[in-house]
């Protein structure tokens, strides 16, 4: 039958050899002289062995003082223990994983992820740049512990927090005849060479449908479709976000009508409970990036 051990009576086997007495430990500790006198003698019950010679309440016996050091080494782990288990409860220590859509990592992400990791130094983060469906799948099957991202299509097994509007925009030439366009209506594009992209679904169930539907042309890939902008090679819609901000090739003309927004928010499982880590991120971004 193995020992049940408590780690305080140890604390005061630990404290009474340090210190010399009983009185001495009970004093350094804030505890009654009685009371750590009934811990330890109950441990040496327990241990069937005396731990202090009789007469020499500080004095270790032989047994006393094998015991010593696996008590010093117990009570260092449990303490270690009870550190890392608050501070995992308070989700200041582990790791949490994220999945945003390729906009958000590199226009918001660095600046927020910069400040986040100085106010949680022990977290770890992994970062997926991701399309938007694929943050969603990562989140619902558990491979992410949060994503940001719009949200296609309704699924039971996420939620979702709306944190801002990204607005819709036609994305041309600088030398294309409608650049210094203040804003564009889709019909004026009906003539163009339209790319359709991941966000393209964004015109979906609108009048601008048609762009998509009479479009031939499709590229995934952001690095891909701004090569071909920039030589002339047709135009697109993008959200503000996915716009390059310091392009001098491109220009971001506002789509008017219809008047279109990306909703972006925090996606999360519906019905599992997030690590304390996550919780911490989740309340970073609600923070910092919902508008």
């Amino acid at each position: 039958m193995s020992l049940e051990l408590k780690i305080q009576p140890m604390r005061y086997v630990i404290a009474a050899a340090e210190k010399g007495s009983f009185n001495a430990a009970a004093q350094y500790l804030h505890r009654s002289q009685p009371a750590l006198s009934m811990a330890i003698r109950d441990l040496e019950e327990k241990l069937g062995q005396p731990l202090f010679e009789k007469h020499l309440k500080g004095q270790l016996t032989p047994f006393g003082e094998q015991c010593l050091p696996k008590f010093r080494e117990l009570v260092q782990q449990h303490d270690r223990l009870a550190r890392e288990l608050t501070q995992l409860s308070q989700g200041q220590l582990g790791s949490v994983a994220l999945a945003t859509v390729p906009s958000v990592a590199s226009r918001l992400m660095p600046t927020f992820l910069a400040d986040f990791i100085a106010r949680h130094p022990d977290i770890d983060i992994n970062l997926h740049d991701e399309s938007a469906d694929f943050v969603c799948r990562m989140v619902a099957q558990g491979e992410v512990d949060l994503g940001i991202s719009s949200a296609w299509v309704e699924d039971e097994r996420l939620s979702f927090t709306p944190l801002m509007e990204d607005e819709i925009g036609v994305v041309l030439h600088r030398d294309h005849k409608l650049a210094n366009a203040p804003e564009l209506r889709w019909d004026e594009l009906l003539d163009e060479r339209f790319i359709t992209n991941g966000t393209s679904r964004l015109l979906a169930n609108t009048p601008a449908s048609r762009l998509v539907e009479n479009s031939h042309f499709y590229i995934s890939n952001m690095i891909s479709l701004l090569a071909m902008l920039e030589v002339r090679n047709g135009i697109t819609t993008l959200p503000s976000l996915a716009f390059p901000p310091d392009s001098q090739v491109l220009r971001f003309v506002p789509l008017s009508e219809p008047k279109l927004v990306r909703k972006i928010g925090i996606i999360k499982p519906a019905q599992r409970s997030l690590t304390p880590q996550a919780q911490a991120l989740e309340r970073a971004i609600l923070d910092k990036l919902g508008s």
